[in-house]
């Protein structure tokens, strides 16, 4: 075999020099990579080498003796960089032809004495150090010894080159602890020119790196307030404690510089801040955007006093029933609907015609759950409000069932509470307990959301708490207190509860409820009477009482009232280490992802991860149930930050490949929470897989979840996947029972309602949406005792989270105003140039219109200005007095 040599072919030379001999046609890579610069030769234009020479000619001049000539050099200098012209892609020429003199140039500048050449040719060797960067930071430097010439003279490049040395410097000078204020000083140049010139982004990060967000305020104009706001506030979700509060506080503060009531009321309703937002209302002078502020705080449930009528109507939400009825029959939505126009029986695909009947009162149930949310405020159904009502449906129900069905009339009238009272009035008296207590918690159900200046909610229910006969009785008043004020933080509620949670007397149930009911009264309060007497009843009661089922609505109760509080819940987290209970390291986790709820904080989602990677052998006497709450915790913290959303998901995957079964049965409920009213597809497949489980508990929950994410959207898909699980479990009485609760939820509202706890474009999160889903999650992590046992009326807990997804035009007399919009996905614009589009896809609409999770709305016309920063829920117009018609050709 004969053995291939590689043969060097000479090549010809260019110029038809002589060949050159043993020369190969091409170098290696690593040849190239290793042969020194010097070698690698670049042809030059005849143009670009009369541009060297002149450069080299003008270096050299400065290392002359003839001081008279430097100023005229480096005039001409500064002439040739100025002038230079190039590609986005390449160096300008003569900072390229002058990079090999550089080190000659800080030779002259060193030697020279402290004058007007010497700070001159500071500033050149400043421009020129951009392409020597060799981590000296030397443009930051020169410029500092320079002359201080207008920090744009050099260009919008050598400015953004500067902005990053100056982060660098700064950060090397706070490991040292060394003076920073000479930085600061330059920084607050380079700011005014990013904004100047449509780079809001660069200024906002540079200031943020030097922690002197607030300084924007002084530089922002009527051009750049709206981007740099934008930015701030997208930047918050990546930021730690205090800054993240410093940014709102920065975007609140420019708002409000420029008149931006509504927009700085979304930043103070972020912050949590009572005060701010107390202090913004006060201070709108504009009754017509007063009024905007006003439906703000009612959407948020946020409480706040004023001596106007009008004013106090539009922030009780009072008119929020006239309005929802307004839009079903805008929507042609007022026909009632029965369970079986939902179930669709016809379509189910039965095994065999001789199938076992299920309990037929469980089907009762579960029916009466269907037509509750299904005709959740419309006020009219066929099955507990006929004309001819005697309270014939209530009795096809069984027992505590019985406390459902009457409870379901406060779903029916949900938010009309004057005719809600009068209908369930009657119920309130009957002689059965359990219909009694259902009536009870009806009438927290029809206060939920709004407020009634006669309290009336309060009057019927507080004469029930001390009912020594009836537990049923005191809890349902206990659990219609909660629905009835959540978030409202009233002082008088506190005390009629407390006493309940610290008497030792009273049973688990009654002390958790009451826990539970202050938790979401004072939700997000951190009120510290509440939390000290929460923890001490922890530290009182007996073992056996703690290690009820219901010991974790007591853990809850004590999580929401930190929930979004985030470093707040240290103390007690302190404290909880002193309770030698299983409950404490249950509680712990509750009020830990209670706290960060929405934070998106990468190292408690880390934390939370930890907890499900322990192995603990329940069968021998340990508690595994905290894993269960760690799950649902990474969802909740997760909650509203898309990239950790996604990575979120991707745990579960993981999590139930691998997870114990109390990690598993958790999963579908995380998952539920983190696309509540959000069909996102791969979502439903997943937990389509999850609902047929060998493990029972994770097919239940599955299944709801699947309930929930389709939760008043009339998703078509998850109305088919449902149906399918219908015939799948229609055998087994538990599983069928969820499917219905789940085929109720999907079509809740006839698909007006969302359960979604972000609003407002999803910026805001509601602590009293979240009080109520998070009631009904921790409810489902014990589903066969608490759900299908006796307890299935906590499902009525959803209720703070139910919201019409409606956009809904007023005029300035707040009558209906009929206008077009465009409504389409959401784009997100943060950071982008020019004014491009927020919204792709659109097609346009006459309010009132209905919007899904992830669609967002705008005006069509000019013709009406907006009071509402963001076209959701309740908006008011008036005219734009500079709108001109078209004429019609």
């Amino acid at each position: 075999m004969v053995e291939k040599k590689e043969v060097a072919i000479p090549v010809p030379a260019a110029d038809n020099s002589p060949m050159e001999e043993d020369k190969p046609l091409k170098k290696t890579p690593k040849e190239l990579k290793d042969a020194p610069i010097k070698d690698i030769k670049e042809e030059l234009s005849e143009e670009d080498q009369e541009l060297k020479t002149q450069l080299e000619m003008l270096i050299e001049r400065l290392k002359e003796s003839d001081t008279k000539l430097y100023n005229p050099t480096l005039e001409t200098l500064r002439t040739l960089i100025l002038t230079s012209t190039s590609s986005m892609t390449s160096v300008p020429k003569p900072l390229k032809y002058l990079r090999p003199l550089y080190p000659d140039m800080v030779a002259i500048h060193d030697s020279w004495p402290d004058n007007a050449d010497k700070r001159f040719l500071a500033d050149i060797l400043s421009i020129l150090a951009m392409t020597y960067d060799d981590d000296k930071l030397d443009t930051l430097k020169y410029r500092q010894v320079g002359s201080k010439n207008a920090i744009g003279s050099w260009g919008h490049e050598y400015v953004r080159h500067l902005s990053t040395e100056i982060g660098l410097e700064y950060t090397r000078r706070q490991e040292k602890e060394a003076e920073t204020e000479d930085l600061v000083e330059l920084a607050l140049e380079v700011a005014p020119f990013f904004l100047a010139h449509n780079a809001e982004a660069d200024a906002v990060d540079l200031l943020l790196q030097l922690d002197i967000v607030p300084k924007l305020v002084g530089f922002v104009d009527k051009n750049s307030y709206k981007r740099v706001c934008l930015y701030i506030a997208s930047c918050v979700n990546y930021l730690e404690s205090p800054d993240d509060a410093i940014c709102l506080r920065t975007a609140h503060d420019i708002y409000l510089k420029h008149d931006k009531y509504a927009e700085a009321l979304l930043i103070a309703i972020r912050m949590s801040d009572k005060t701010l937002i107390q202090n913004l209302f006060d201070n709108c002078q504009d009754p017509l955007l007063k009024k905007q502020l006003a439906f703000m705080l009612a959407r948020q449930q946020i409480f706040v006093e004023t001596e106007d009528e009008d004013l106090q109507n539009c922030i009780n939400n009072t008119h929020l029933t006239t309005h929802f009825i307004n839009l079903a029959r805008e929507l042609d939505l007022m026909e009632p609907k029965t369970p079986e126009d939902i179930y669709k029986s016809h379509l189910e695909h039965k095994r065999s015609a001789g199938a076992a009947q299920v309990d037929s009162a469980r089907q009762n149930l579960a029916s009466t759950f269907v037509n509750a949310f299904v005709n959740a405020g419309f006020g009219v159904d066929k099955l507990m409000l006929p004309e001819e009502d005697d309270g014939g449906w209530i009795f096809k129900n069984k027992d505590h069932g019985m406390m459902s069905a009457s409870a379901s009339l406060g779903m029916l009238l949900l938010w009309d509470v004057d005719m809600g009272l009068n209908q369930i009035d009657k119920y309130i008296y009957s002689e059965d307990e359990n219909i009694r207590a259902g009536a009870l918690l009806a009438v927290g159900i029809v206060n939920s959301g709004v407020r009634n200046l006669a309290d009336p909610a309060l009057a019927v229910l507080s004469e029930h708490l001390e009912d020594s006969k009836s537990v049923a009785n005191r809890v349902a008043a206990i659990q219609g207190l909660g629905l009835a004020y959540a978030g409202s933080a009233r002082e008088e509620l506190s005390e009629l509860l407390l006493p309940i949670v610290s008497n030792p007397d009273l049973a688990m149930e009654l002390a958790s409820f009451a826990a539970l009911a202050l938790g979401q009264i004072f939700v997000g309060t951190c009120d510290g009477e509440i939390t000290s007497t929460i923890l001490q009843t922890m530290l009182e009661r007996a073992d056996g009482q703690l290690g009820e089922t219901f010991g974790r609505f007591m853990g809850l109760g004590l999580g929401l009232l930190h929930l979004g509080t985030r470093g707040q819940c240290d103390v007690t987290l302190e404290t909880l280490k002193a309770v030698e209970h299983p409950i404490a390291k249950k509680t712990s986790v509750i009020v830990e992802i209670c706290a960060y709820a929405g934070s998106g904080d990468v190292l408690h989602i880390q934390r939370m991860l930890h907890y499900c990677n322990d192995h603990i052998d329940s069968e021998s006497g340990g508690d595994d149930e905290f894993q269960a709450f760690a799950v649902i915790g990474i969802a909740l913290i997760a909650l509203g930050e898309d990239i950790g959303a996604e990575m979120a998901l991707r745990s579960f995957t993981h999590l139930m490949h691998y997870g114990e079964p109390v990690i598993r049965k958790a999963v579908p409920l995380a998952i539920g929470l983190l696309c509540a009213s959000n069909p996102v597809l791969s979502v439903l497949d997943t937990l389509g897989k999850y609902s047929h489980d060998t493990d029972i508990e994770v097919a239940l929950n599955s299944i709801f979840a699947m309930g929930m994410v389709g939760a008043g959207t009339n998703n078509a898909r998850v109305a088919q996947m449902l149906r399918h699980l219908a015939s799948y479990y229609h055998k087994d009485a538990s599983c069928l029972f969820v499917v219905r609760i789940a085929q109720g939820l999907l079509h809740m509202g006839k698909g007006t309602l969302t359960i979604n706890p972000l609003n407002t474009d999803r910026q805001i999160m509601s602590n009293v949406a979240l009080a109520g889903l998070l009631t009904t999650l921790v409810a489902f992590t014990d589903v066969k005792t608490l759900i299908l046992g006796r307890h299935h009326y906590l499902l009525y807990s959803l209720v703070t989270a139910m919201y019409p997804r409606f956009l809904i035009t007023l005029n300035e007399e707040l009558e209906t105003e009929t206008v077009a919009v465009r409504v389409g996905q959401a784009v997100d614009v943060v950071g982008q140039a020019g004014r491009p589009k927020t919204i792709t896809g659109f097609q346009t609409h006459s309010t009132p219109v209905l919007l899904a999770y992830s669609e967002r709305a705008e005006l069509s016309t000019e013709e009406y200005l907006s009071q509402a920063p963001i076209l959701e829920g309740i908006v008011l117009l008036k005219k734009n007095p500079d709108y001109v018609e078209e004429v019609k050709a």
